[in-house]
């Protein structure tokens, strides 16, 4: 499982002119889910990120967490993460999970992060979203559970 965690001063996802996910301060997450995945994954992911120290403390060093901070996660499914563009100039999806399968983990990470009592708004899975955001820094991290980067 695959994440884009952006810190935000706020976002949203719009589909048309409705608004389906919108949070203040906190995190926004593109979450991609491999077809080796399962719900450890989840659980992991959620975990790092409830946790994960990158937000700034009173001397301004990033220093504490989501959890620390009060913020909110705004959680969108991006099956895009999972593209491979070693070859050729067209992405390969191959190691993207089944829509099936995917939203099945992309729903489990949201209760994950949840029952971690994070505050979580997000998208519609396999949805065409706009993303609006105000990136806080910027401060971008990418994830991955089979900790390849």
């Amino acid at each position: 499982m695959r994440a884009v965690v952006q810190r935000v001063r706020m976002a949203q996802v719009r589909i048309g002119n409705e608004v389906v996910g919108e949070i203040g301060h906190g995190v926004l997450i593109f979450l991609g889910v491999g077809t080796e995945d399962n719900s450890d994954d989840a659980d992991y992911l959620a975990s790092k990120i409830a946790h994960l120290r990158i937000f700034g403390d009173d001397q301004g060093k990033m220093n504490l967490s989501l959890l620390e901070t009060g913020g909110a996660a705004l959680v969108v499914s991006q099956f895009t993460l999972w593209g491979d563009c070693t070859k050729g100039r067209r992405p390969s999806f191959i190691r993207a999970a089944d829509p099936g399968v995917a939203n099945g983990l992309y729903q489990q990470f949201i209760s994950f992060l949840k029952d971690k009592g994070i505050q979580v708004a997000e998208g519609r899975f396999q949805e065409m979203m706009d993303v609006h955001l105000v990136n806080d820094g910027p401060v971008t991290m990418l994830l991955d559970s089979a900790k390849t980067f």
